[in-house]
């Protein structure tokens, strides 16, 4: 039996009250392996690790994990320490361990909203993006009322070249869409899937929805692409690619290489995009994507 099939079964037998040390010599052993193979291999072919941080960084990383564990032994009943558990390993990129929490927990609350927006979500993460619309389809399904579960769909769906499905979803995400923040991020996606489908007219009714003086902090790096988009602002306004750390590559330098595709010029593009996948912030959206369209340009 695989370690990793033996992690479900342990986790399942930990809710009747079966957690002990044994399962957390286990997460040790299992860790302490796991940094001698990929994490994923890409849509590409390339083999990419589980190296979030150094340093400090990676301390703490490792220490609200252990926090973590500590609740969900605790109070293992509770879905939201599963949940909780299970973030806290996509936070140090172990996605599949994450991935079998999940599971472990869909298993004893088959209707826990939650436990599939997030095992959703570490299945795009994995690139495996079948399921991951499976996963965020059953939680649109119980809840049609929450933003990540949309906007984890839409993506889903984009990353897998289903523009029209991804276009629905987006849809429903920005009529949930509370803030500027969420509209800004939601408005992103929804502007390139509407240009990937010839739908220019529309796109621009995205754009006309962003206003100067959002209250944007997060989503900042969106907020300037959309900008971008409008004309109102310069690539090299917004982006200075021997500057921009590797996740400002994946969510700029994305966006910036989608509108050359869209305007016709797939050789700039591609040039984008082969620069992002050489980077190390593997699990980045634009990342992910950037692989889907160089796959696709195949």
């Amino acid at each position: 039996m695989s370690k990793r099939n033996l992690l479900a079964i342990l986790f399942l037998f930990g809710f009747l009250g079966c957690w002990s040390l044994s399962v957390s010599a286990f997460w040790q052993e299992a860790t302490e392996e796991s940094l001698d193979r990929p994490e994923i291999i890409s849509l590409l072919g390339k083999k990419h690790f589980a190296v979030p941080a150094k340093g400090e960084a990676l301390v703490q990383l490792k220490t609200d994990l252990a926090e973590a564990w500590e609740s969900l032994q605790s109070k293992p009943e509770d879905p939201e320490n599963v949940i909780l558990y299970g973030r806290r390993l996509a936070y140090l990129w172990r996605y599949h361990e994450a991935i079998d929490v999940y599971s472990g927990g869909i298993k004893n609350y088959p209707d826990y909203t939650m436990l599939y927006r997030h095992r959703g979500h570490r299945y795009i993460s994995i690139r495996r993006f079948d399921r991951a619309v499976q996963d965020l389809s059953k939680a649109a399904e119980l809840n049609s009322q929450d933003f990540d579960i949309w906007y984890h769909l839409g993506l889903a769906h984009f990353l897998n070249g289903d523009f029209g499905k991804a276009l629905s979803a987006y849809e429903s995400c920005l009529g949930v869409s509370r803030d500027d923040e969420s509209k800004v991020a939601v408005s992103h996606w929804l502007y390139m899937t509407l240009r990937r489908l010839e739908r220019m007219d529309d796109a621009i009714k995205v754009l006309n929805n962003i206003i100067e003086g959002m209250d944007v902090e997060e989503n900042q790096s969106y907020y300037d692409l959309l900008n971008f988009y409008k004309g109102q602002k310069s690539a090299e306004d917004i982006f200075v690619l021997d500057e921009a750390s590797d996740l400002e590559l994946a969510t700029l330098g994305y966006g910036i290489g989608c509108w050359y595709l869209y305007n016709d010029d797939e050789a700039t593009a591609k040039s984008y995009f082969e620069k992002i996948v050489e980077t190390k912030y593997w699990p980045a959206f634009g990342f992910i994507a950037a692989e889907a369209d160089l796959l696709r340009m195949k």
